[in-house]
């Protein structure tokens, strides 16, 4: 039995449908009865909350393999630590863990905290596969689409840095793969690259052709990007937090484009190209569309 936690999340979601594919047993796990109701037709559920241990032994029960994945909150430590804690309690065989590209060496933002999850799984004694993705492609019309709807540009303290963005789908295909066949997974680390890297101007101009209107990328100061998102409403901590995770990518290290995910994916991962194609809606102009 696989149990998937955070399966109402953006990769969650995309690992249940990849994990209906293998037709291996399978549970997903929600915080809600709420989210819970919103599940695919005829996907076994059950509730149950990080922050909760009994809960997440009842969760647990009968369960090999573990999908770990948790929300970028000052938390995620303890709570993705809990469920190990109750994987071992369970007798659970395999966890694979959603981290993050940075973990490796980065001693700064959530890939900083994801090193610490990954150091406790692996001295826990559990089989365990480790995953680190990119940046994600549905990330693009996530936060930048609203922007370019209003304003037909997008703003960030990016540069000339490129991003090699993945396809949440692409992870999720991975996921279920170690999840479906552990022992050949298990002990390994893969760091996920997208097929191609692109600046944020480089973006635009793709985002532009995808909108049949000009798109422009406004780099700005980080100090006014902090400043935006304070305004915004966004508590400091999660500011400072992004800002410190884009300090990483300005460096450069989120531009590696590598074979690995078209190794463990047996085929070419899907396209920055592709995906915008598929949801150009989301650029239309709000004043053509009114």
């Amino acid at each position: 039995m696989i149990l998937i936690t955070g399966a109402s999340g953006n990769v969650g979601r995309a690992v249940l449908e990849e994990v209906q594919k293998t037709g291996k047993p399978f549970r997903a796990m929600y915080r809600s009865q709420d989210d819970a109701s919103k599940a695919p037709p005829n996907v076994s559920t059950v509730i149950a909350d990080f922050a909760d241990m009994d809960s997440l032994k009842k969760a647990l029960a009968g369960v090999d393999s573990v999908y770990l994945v948790c929300s970028p909150i000052p938390d995620l430590v303890k709570l993705e630590s809990n469920v190990i804690d109750a994987c071992l309690e369970a007798s659970v065989k395999h966890v694979v863990l959603n981290s993050a590209l940075g973990a490796e060496d980065y001693a700064k933002s959530f890939p900083a905290w994801h090193r610490q999850v990954e150091n406790k799984l692996k001295s826990s004694g559990l089989a365990y596969t480790i995953l680190r993705p990119n940046g994600f492609m549905q990330n693009i019309a996530a936060y930048q689409a609203p922007s370019i709807r209003a304003q037909s540009a997008f703003y960030a303290a990016m540069g000339n840095a490129p991003t090699s963005f993945i396809d949440v789908r692409d992870i999720a295909v991975v996921v279920a793969k170690a999840l479906a066949s552990p022992t050949e997974h298990a002990g390994k680390t893969h760091e996920l690259n997208g097929p191609e890297a692109v600046t944020y101007a480089e973006l635009a101009d793709r985002i532009s052709k995808v909108a049949n209107r000009k798109i422009t990328y406004v780099d700005i100061p980080e100090s006014a990007q902090q400043k935006s998102m304070l305004d915004l409403g966004m508590p400091a901590w999660q500011v400072t937090a992004l800002l410190e995770l884009q300090q990483y990518y300005t460096s450069g290290r989120g531009g590696q484009v590598t074979n690995v995910l078209p190794q463990l994916l047996d085929r070419q991962p899907r396209t920055l190209n592709k995906y915008l194609e598929e949801v150009k809606s989301e650029f239309s102009n709000q004043a053509a569309g009114a």
